[in-house]
């Protein structure tokens, strides 16, 4: 009885044999799927990490209150330095002055030299001690000025979380169909290896538009060394548009791009000018709020020895009167918890580190107009660093 049996499922087997003519998958393709199936679970493995950075981003964005406490406390002290440089510079001016009168005195009175050169030599003393001060005083003054900078960089950080978590998602959407595809066409016995090579393809490029996407941001989030190199003002351009062309699109914000034909050179720091041209765009989003009409122009000039830009929008404008005042620190015409007031501060204080000027004008009914001058790179030193 039981020989019966096994013959009996021999004819089975060998009946399903005949009646399905398809092949018996190989063992490379088996192999094949076993790789594909790792690295769909590794494909997972990356997207929950990516769930993991946005987590940490909301983390940052929640401390950014207590990172604007912070900035508040730093330019309290940054002013206070400053009113205490001030009366420093004028006791040496004094001393100087005193030096003068002493000098004048021992020649009309004819005081004896060594009571004028005891007189000298303390007032020389006091100079030192007051010199020396003063560039310890100079020095802290611009620590706290780059610890404002890097402030206001978090809290930009913290505003483009939203734009930046719809970039993560389409490539990790994408990811996951271009991978799901592709194991349907081996589950599927499907031996067309060109189509599974194409969505695995597919699939890893957009791993690497996302590993670009955060690297930019890692770069753009750390502190910016203090070190000047030739800069190509339309990359950083084009990168700034980068972070914030999600919230433009967001809110219908066109963007028009005139730039020079002349490559246009600077000598400087990529991310703090990186951090000027975002820092105007965020206040032309800002301002054109309830404009029927919402474009942003963006201009690039090179002469002979500067490089002009032009930031335009089509928003209210700049309320009369208030055109000096918009580059002093936490000042702002928005709504209150909307701004830090500290945006064109930064923007002002990074563009004069760099030797140049920022000056903003009205258009009649066409909105504000940022004028930026550049220094431009010498002709030996015109080819730009990678940014």
């Amino acid at each position: 009885m039981k020989g019966s049996g096994d013959d009996t499922s021999g004819e089975r087997r060998t009946d399903a044999m005949v009646g399905d003519d398809r092949p018996e998958p190989s063992v490379a393709l088996t192999e094949h799927v076993k790789t594909l199936e790792l690295r769909l679970r590794k494909r997972d493995e990356e997207r929950r990490a990516m769930l993991h950075i946005m987590g940490d981003l909301n983390e940052v964005n929640k401390r950014l209150g207590n990172q604007r406490k912070a900035m508040i406390h730093i330019l309290g002290d940054y002013e206070s330095e400053r009113s205490r440089l001030a009366q420093k510079r004028e006791r040496l001016d004094n001393s100087r002055r005193a030096l003068l009168h002493i000098l004048q005195d021992s020649h009309r009175s004819n005081l004896s030299l060594a009571d004028s050169r005891k007189a000298m030599i303390h007032i020389m003393g006091d100079l030192r001690d007051t010199t020396a001060e003063i560039q310890r005083r100079e020095q802290e003054l611009r620590d706290k000025q780059e610890q404002l900078v890097q402030a206001g960089k978090l809290a930009t950080l913290g505003e483009l979380t939203t734009g930046v978590a719809h970039e993560l998602n389409n490539p990790l959407n994408n990811i996951g169909l271009f991978v799901g595809n592709a194991v349907d066409l081996v589950e599927l016995g499907v031996e067309a290896k060109d189509r599974i090579v194409r969505e695995l393809r597919n699939a890893m490029q957009q791993v690497r538009k996302a590993t670009e996407i955060i690297s930019h941001l890692r770069t753009f989030g750390r502190v910016a060394s203090v070190s000047r190199e030739p800069v190509a003002i339309d990359q950083v351009i084009e990168r700034a548009l980068s972070l914030m062309q999600e919230q433009l699109r967001l809110r219908d914000i066109e963007v028009e791009l005139d730039l020079s034909a002349t490559q246009a050179v600077v000598s400087g720091n990529a991310i703090q000018l990186e951090q000027v041209f975002i820092n105007l765009l965020t206040n032309a989003r800002d301002a054109m709020a309830d404009s029927p009409r919402k474009i942003v122009r963006i201009s690039t000039r090179v002469a002979d020895h500067t490089v002009d830009l032009v930031f335009s929008d089509t928003g209210p404008g700049i309320p009369e009167g208030l055109e000096q005042r918009i580059f002093d620190p936490f000042f702002t015409t928005k709504e209150v918890g909307r701004g830090t007031g500290l945006g064109l501060s930064i923007t002002y204080g990074i563009i004069k580190d760099h030797g140049g000027g920022i000056t903003v004008a009205n258009r009649p009914g066409e909105g504000a107009m940022f004028h930026i001058q550049l220094p431009r790179a010498p002709a030996d030193l015109r080819a730009p660093a990678a940014v």
